[in-house]
């Protein structure tokens, strides 16, 4: 039987702390959240390896690290909620249940959601819930929110997600410039959102969150 509580310590030894992740709550959550529940079971072997997990055509579980230093960037805090976009089945949401006071897991993938939902439920997770919609759209309905982070690369991030954080608020996003991307964070002041650069990574681009480019002969 394969040991998945080691392989997580191992993942938060060698990915998450030499990675510059040092915010306890963090820490305490990668380590308490079994990742292998979260991915397909064919590929549960992969859970805890440096690398993003495929969960269907151009969607993954990000890499350990992209996440942590997303979570670690972004601050949450207990008394915030969290739009989390392209949830997927549902590792993000786990993981930033243990950091907030609330979660809405966002995924227009009904299969997915209804798996992450199922999953989320069998392990206690009761202050996160998945709800299935555009991932272009947001979740206004719940809104507006302290945070909201994208769970997959983006060229651009559509306004009414913007709209749906609060002042003050924070979101976080990995653009992708060809198969390069680098996180940022923006911040929502006076209602007009900056956006700061804070690490590299990779993911592919969510479906709604490309450039529309114009073709010309």
């Amino acid at each position: 039987m394969t040991d998945f509580a080691t392989r997580r310590v191992m993942m938060v030894d060698t990915q998450i702390r030499p990675s510059d992740v040092t915010k306890f709550p963090i820490i305490d959550a990668m380590l308490a959240v079994p990742r292998e529940a979260y991915v397909p079971r064919a590929m549960r072997e992969m859970a805890y390896m440096s690398e993003n997990v495929a969960i269907s055509p151009n969607r993954v579980v990000l890499e350990p690290r992209t996440l942590a230093k997303l979570l670690d960037t972004l601050n949450i805090q207990p008394t915030e909620s969290v739009l989390d976009v392209g949830c997927g089945l549902g590792y993000s949401c786990a993981v930033i249940a243990r950091l907030a006071e609330a979660v809405v897991g966002l995924e227009e993938d009904e299969a997915l959601a209804s798996e992450a939902q199922r999953t989320l439920s069998t392990e206690g997770v009761d202050n996160a819930a998945v709800i299935v919609g555009a991932l272009t759209g947001g979740a206004a309905k719940h809104g507006p929110y302290d945070v909201i982070t994208v769970q997959g690369g983006v060229e651009t991030v559509p306004q009414a997600l913007l709209d749906q954080l609060k002042e003050g608020g924070r979101i976080g996003c990995l653009f992708m410039e060809g198969p390069l991307g680098v996180a940022r964070i923006g911040y929502k002041v006076d209602g007009a959102v900056t956006w700061r650069p804070t690490f590299n990574a990779s993911a592919p681009v969510l479906p709604g969150f490309e450039t529309k480019r114009d073709f010309a002969l």
